[in-house]
């Protein structure tokens, strides 16, 4: 009994074919997958199947009998896994390091056979360079010896940062890719309050003016706030040619002003603030509202969504003027959401302003996902409830279908991206 496993130095976004050769036809084997995360959490999935008439079970044909997931998929294995300790979100992560995906095989009459296989955050044969002219702070990354690349601004969502690990995996398809920090970092505000709209001028000149790209053509991309943030900065400046909003939202909502991984939940949705200004003034918001009843579910510790806090802001009048004018966008506009996320019907308020304005877009409604399909696809996706800012935060849908879900927005984004 052996691993069969191609690419033998995979991406972290790389699809693998794994197959466990030379074993008795109709025998049953254990295939076990661990990993540890970034943070040193340590994630573990177990599946038994049943191998062929040819000896062999092979992840792009067999499902397991019993085990972490259902049907045939061939990363099933690794978007099951389950953590083996409590969340945490205090740790400094190095986002370059690859992760180590171990396998172990275990067939009943035999010796346990392993194979390890390192997925790559970073790709090879990327330029990485930091951009921190003119007030930006950001991590750009492009294929080296490349030229007429469509560039693209990647923008991180309430957890603001840069994630520099995602710019890269994309800027590997053949993109020039900068992940721009709104907040969170050194060099920016602290928490996405009072963002002025204008930090997305440089960005996107200091873009334009680079040897190796195409100035006609710009994208901006973002998950969750982040796709507020993608379709705000495409209504405002022309030279963006394209949009990604990934469970975003087509009108502007209140900004934060406490970290949300440290911050009172509670707090930051009694004193809502701007997200944005424009000249100086504070752009229009739908402000958050703490009602008796999430009150109540934060008292019991019971898992809340978000729209608990937004759907009672969002009268006529405030919408009115807190809606994004989508129609603004100079190019197509590319709307991914999921269908069981909280805040879906953020996204239909673009989709809909868009189509009545006779705009050029698509509106995606994943069946079954929730909120985080804004990532790169092959990760775990089973941790859907969240302890966040004091709180249990549901991220809605089921692990399965989020995690199809999270591939599917990875490879439309491509192809969007691709066809500007």
């Amino acid at each position: 009994m052996r691993f069969e496993i191609s690419p033998a130095d995979p991406n972290l976004d790389t699809e693998l074919h794994i197959r466990i050769v030379d074993l008795p036809p109709g025998g049953q084997v254990t295939l076990e997958a661990a990993q540890r995360d970034l943070r040193g959490g340590r994630w573990r999935s177990a599946n038994v199947f049943t191998a062929g008439a040819d000896g062999t079970v092979d992840l792009t044909r067999d499902a397991p009998v019993e085990g972490s997931y259902d049907g045939v998929d061939p990363m099933g294995l690794i978007w099951s896994m389950r953590t083996q300790d409590e969340p945490a979100f205090d740790r400094r992560v190095d986002v370059r390091q690859p992760t180590d995906l171990e396998l172990t095989a275990t067939a009943a009459d035999g010796e346990p056979v392993t194979a390890r296989v390192r997925r790559r955050r970073i790709p090879d044969g990327l330029v990485r360079t930091e951009v921190t002219d003119d007030g930006l702070v950001g991590v750009m990354y492009h294929p080296a010896a490349a030229s007429r690349l469509t560039p693209v601004i990647m923008l991180a969502g309430a957890e603001a940062g840069i994630h520099e690990d995602d710019a890269a995996l994309l800027a590997a398809h053949g993109f020039a890719v900068l992940a721009l920090a709104l907040a969170g970092v050194p060099g920016r505000p602290p928490t996405l309050q009072d963002i002025p709209l204008e930090y997305a001028g440089p960005a996107i000149d200091h873009l334009r003016a680079l040897p190796f790209v195409d100035p006609g053509r710009l994208a901006v991309v973002g998950g969750s706030k982040g796709g507020e943030a993608a379709l705000l900065i495409g209504a405002t400046y022309p030279a963006v040619t394209g949009v990604v909003s990934i469970v975003g939202s087509g009108v502007m909502i209140a900004g934060i002003n406490q970290d949300v991984m440290t911050g009172s939940f509670l707090d930051i949705m009694r004193t809502p603030v701007a997200n944005w200004t424009l000249g100086g003034e504070p752009l229009p918001y739908v402000p958050t509202v703490v009602t008796p009843e999430l009150e109540k579910l934060v008292a019991e510790g019971a898992p809340v969504q978000l729209r608990l806090a937004f759907e009672p802001g969002m009268t006529p009048d405030v919408v009115a003027a807190a809606t994004i004018p989508v129609e603004r966008i100079n190019g197509p506009v590319l709307l991914l959401t999921g269908e069981l996320d909280g805040g879906a019907a953020f996204h239909r308020i673009a989709a809909d302003r868009l189509a009545a304005h006779g705009r050029p877009h698509e509106h995606v409604v994943f069946p079954g996902a929730g909120h985080l399909i804004a990532a790169p696809p092959y990760a775990p996706t089973t941790l859907t409830v969240l302890p966040i800012a004091g709180v249990t935060f549901d991220y809605g849908g089921d692990p399965g279908s989020t995690a199809r879900a999270r591939a599917d927005a990875w490879r439309r984004t491509r192809e969007f991206l691709a066809a500007l």
